[in-house]
């Protein structure tokens, strides 16, 4: 049945256990580690073990107070705690899974006063500073990993996960830029790794031979003065004599500025240092972080790179992934964007974890799509994210589904969004979303603009007609050379070599991205050219796998204009904003805020700055992205009908940048309802 994947599938031994394929689930953060939500995290686990993952690791779990990521977050430090979580492993291995327990000390990262680290050296991503352990404190914190490790195993995990990578607290004694210590645990690299090898040794004394004892190396930091390759093999070395069962793959600290997981960095983009150590250690090597499909999974085991391979937010995304891959069906499977919005956002923000693809993600007791007791007949209109998902998800409990939309495709605003550099990705949900049309007989009427009196006779109608752009009010913007976003992003209009784009939020940042790019720039997919405007290095040629960025400048003058007079981007993703932000200001792009529109002309754009005079900015083009307005006509048509069932959902609900998250989210617990 896996003749498509016949590496991914082939089980793992690992003398005393064996794993059923080379599929690991890699570590996340849920929201639900804090103690209080076994209940829910039996469910999201049990889901994904049913779903055929060989191994599946949890979030991060402090083995103390002072390693907590954050006040209460996470943490295994009790015999009674350790039978609590027996609720989760129970579970998991009725479903014939396995699972082992991410054991994270969060170091100088740690977002509270009690923080620690080898150095009284302030994280860029915390405002505490931690204290400086003493030695007799560094003796205490290994303790307190081996105490975890054991209580994982009273729990019933079937191993740990030592977190030794993205700059937590055993990365931070690994480095010197972070361990200026001058006893036994700082000076020599020998003696910043003793921290490293203490942990795993001990831990496997304490566990035994026979538990999985898994160690995420840093294998390239992005750093400046990062580990070097000569280290990094050292360590692993190192690692394994010690008595790790498995070395997985970390990629790069948390205060690197460079993307490692974002939809803009290309599949499998790390795959290549993984390769690399394999070479150097016989224990089997674990590569993650961009590896989202059967397919690339495939090829990178194939290649050699590595023994197994770690997805995690790609079961977030859809927990039947390696079953689906298994039986033949990848088309079938809801790939995973790497859009950070509903996963690492939300971890940031302290809200639970999902997916914007998948609602259900981590919410697996309260959002379930059964099949419906009375079946009814429901139109939907527009085949937009919010549309797309309330059609198949009704369609799949057993209603029958009408879903109309008057463009010659689905998709909607999304089939702008898949045309900018670096969101290539939703042309994945979009592939998704067609094979669910198919798989759960929905009626799709494409080319059909919709009036009220087409709606009659049905029990249910759902309104998801979308957005139109916002008017701004500017005089002069029906001057020829203003254009829409839509105009430069649906049909493509040709835009000339100076452009003011007017609106600095999600929209204004994706068409200056779009703008930024001509038939000469670098592909955004290949991984060679990615690496170069990056600044990406082997360590092997540059400590810490960093050298300076290459962006190439953009073939046009770009302004991006707001009114406010806060940060441009603002309130784009909270892990990925930066992301846009850096690219536009590397390409050149200037980003200009707290100004007054007062005129558009053939001379270009006149505005006012808040108290400071005016300025004419030349234009070839203005392109208006000042956000957008909810499409209500024909909700409101309906709803004057008497006895009409009808429901309002996405941006015509609510119209707030081009959110598929939100709206997937409303139509996904809509058609649930129904």
């Amino acid at each position: 049945m896996h003749n498509n994947y016949p590496k991914l599938f082939t089980p793992l031994d690992l003398g005393f256990t064996q794993l059923d394929n080379r599929i690991v689930m890699g570590s996340m953060h849920t929201g639900l580690e804090d103690g209080n939500h076994h209940k829910e995290l039996a469910a999201y686990f049990c889901e994904r073990a049913r779903g055929g993952v060989g191994l599946m690791v949890t979030g991060g779990y402090a083995p103390n107070i002072a390693g907590w990521v954050k006040p209460f977050a996470g943490m295994l430090v009790s015999s009674r705690a350790a039978k609590k979580h027996k609720r989760v492993t129970d579970a998991v291995h009725a479903e014939g899974g396995k699972l082992a327990m991410q054991i994270l000390h969060a170091g100088r990262y740690a977002y509270h006063p009690l923080a620690v680290g080898p150095s009284k050296i302030k994280s860029p991503i915390s405002p505490f500073m931690p204290r400086e352990l003493s030695a007799r404190g560094v003796e205490k914190q290994i303790a307190a990993f081996v105490r975890c490790a054991v209580l994982a195993r009273e729990a019933g995990y079937d191993g740990v996960e030592i977190m030794g990578s993205e700059g937590y607290l055993i990365n931070e004694f690994l480095v010197e830029h972070t361990n200026q210590r001058n006893d036994e645990w700082g000076g020599s690299y020998a003696n910043r790794m003793r921290f490293a090898l203490e942990i795993v040794q001990r831990t496997r004394e304490a566990v035994g031979e026979d538990f999985i004892i898994i160690y995420r190396l840093s294998v390239i930091d992005l750093i400046p003065q990062g580990s070097s390759w000569e280290e990094v093999v050292q360590l692993a070395k190192g690692v394994e004599a010690a008595g790790a069962t498995i070395i997985n793959s970390g990629i790069g600290w948390h205060e690197a500025r460079i993307p490692t997981i974002a939809t803009s960095v290309p599949r499998a983009a790390f795959t290549w240092v993984t390769h690399k150590l394999k070479q150097e250690v016989s224990v089997p090597v674990i590569t993650s972080n961009r590896i989202n499909t059967p397919e690339v999974a495939e090829k990178v085991l194939a290649d050699g790179d590595a023994d197994m391979v770690s997805m995690a937010r790609p079961f977030l995304a859809d927990p039947e992934f390696a079953i689906k891959a298994k039986q033949n069906r990848s088309d079938e499977i809801n790939t995973c964007i790497a859009c950070n919005q509903a996963c690492l956002d939300h971890t940031f923000s302290s809200k639970t974890s999902t997916c914007l693809v998948n609602p259900r993600a981590c919410h697996e007791t309260e959002l379930n799509y059964h099949p419906a007791n009375k079946k009814k007949s429901i139109a939907v209109v527009g085949a937009g994210p919010a549309g797309l998902s309330a059609a198949t998800v009704l369609a799949g409990r057993g209603h029958q589904v009408d879903l109309y939309d008057a463009a010659s495709e689905i998709g909607g605003q999304l089939n702008m969004a898949k045309k900018i550099p670096g969101k290539e990705e939703f042309h994945e949900t979009l592939r998704y979303y067609q094979r669910q049309i198919e798989l759960t007989g929905v009626s799709l009427r494409l080319n059909t603009l919709v009036e009220p009196s087409m709606l009659t006779g049905y029990d249910e109608v759902i309104v998801a007609t979308g957005v139109s752009p916002r008017n701004p009010k500017i005089p002069g913007q029906d001057h020829t050379q203003v254009l829409s976003y839509i105009d430069v992003l649906r049909y493509e209009v040709p835009v000339g070599e100076r452009v003011v784009i007017i609106g600095a939020g999600g929209i204004g940042f994706d068409v200056a991205e779009f703008l930024i790019h001509s038939e000469s720039s670098p592909d955004t997919l290949d991984l060679s050219s990615w690496l170069s405007v990056w600044g990406v290095a082997d360590p092997e040629d540059a400590r810490g796998g960093v050298m300076p960025m290459n962006f190439p400048k953009s073939p046009r003058e770009i302004t991006l204009m707001q009114r406010s007079s806060g940060k441009p981007g603002a309130k784009l993703g909270k892990t990925t904003g930066w992301i846009h932000r850096s690219t536009l200001k590397q390409s050149g792009v200037a980003m200009i805020g707290g100004l007054t529109y007062d005129e558009i002309s053939g001379s270009g754009v006149k505005v006012t700055f808040d108290g400071q005079g005016d300025e004419t900015f030349p234009a070839d083009h203005v392109i208006l992205c000042a956000g957008q307005v909810p499409n209500r006509e024909l909700y409101d048509a309906l709803s004057k009908r008497e006895g009409s069932q009808v429901h309002l959902i996405g941006g015509a609900h609510e119209a707030s940048e081009l959110d598929a998250k939100r709206a997937i989210n409303q139509g996904s617990r809509l058609a649930a309802r129904l």
